[in-house]
């Protein structure tokens, strides 16, 4: 179980005001392409998974990913996550021909799993690009050994941002955070949706 604290920023501004009070403990910034798939009969996301096929620039590296069971509350997101890495070429491949990821059942664990436990009797039809979103994410090694992640997310209807820290203790980490950013004059609130979410309903939170 994957467990984040997720704080929702209004505007760049806020961004980048965060990025700044950040800047002593960057790391790295990562440039990140995600698209999402589903089979064709709606098979994942009629039981509230999703598959994803995530790109890093210059497709140096790409991760396969299914999460399920997700929940949200009180900036709190808690998701059933397991992920792989596969080579950038393969990955490519199944974006441009969906149907390919049904092969990759032999050697990926995950779609394995996919097979077996959304399939219908431990088959799969075909599979289908749901599209997806591109994401700027900034990486601070910052205090009591928290990994922070400033996130500049890209979608066809506009740009959102957020601050993610991945914790086994969120009440503790959300506390620190919401701290910081009173200390710095960052507005924020609770996130209320994942990006895939925001990305399947077409349009930005209010």
């Amino acid at each position: 179980m994957e467990v984040e604290v997720k704080l929702c920023l209004p505007n760049a501004g806020a961004h980048q005001r965060l990025s700044d009070a950040l800047a002593p403990h960057h790391l790295r910034t990562d440039l990140q392409e995600n698209l999402f798939f589903d089979g064709t009969a709606g098979d994942l996301s009629s039981r509230f998974a999703v598959l994803r096929i995530r790109f890093y620039a210059a497709d140096s590296r790409c991760v396969i990913s299914l999460k399920a069971k997700a929940s949200l509350a009180g900036g709190v997101s808690r998701v059933e996550e397991d992920e792989e890495d596969i080579d950038p070429a393969l990955g490519r491949a199944c974006a441009a021909e969906p149907w390919r990821l049904a092969d990759l059942a032999g050697s990926s664990r995950i779609m394995r799993r996919v097979v077996e436990e959304f399939g219908s009797e431990g088959k799969m039809g075909s599979f289908v690009c749901l599209g997806g979103f591109r994401n700027v994410r900034a990486v601070y090694g910052w205090k009591e050994g928290l990994t922070l992640e400033l996130d500049e997310t890209h979608y066809d209807f506009g740009t959102s941002y957020e601050l993610e820290c991945e914790t086994i203790d969120p009440e503790m980490a959300k506390e620190l955070l919401e701290r910081f950013l009173k200390e710095n004059g960052v507005p924020y609130s609770y996130s209320e949706a994942s990006k895939f979410a925001v990305f399947r309903a077409g349009k930005l939170l209010p």
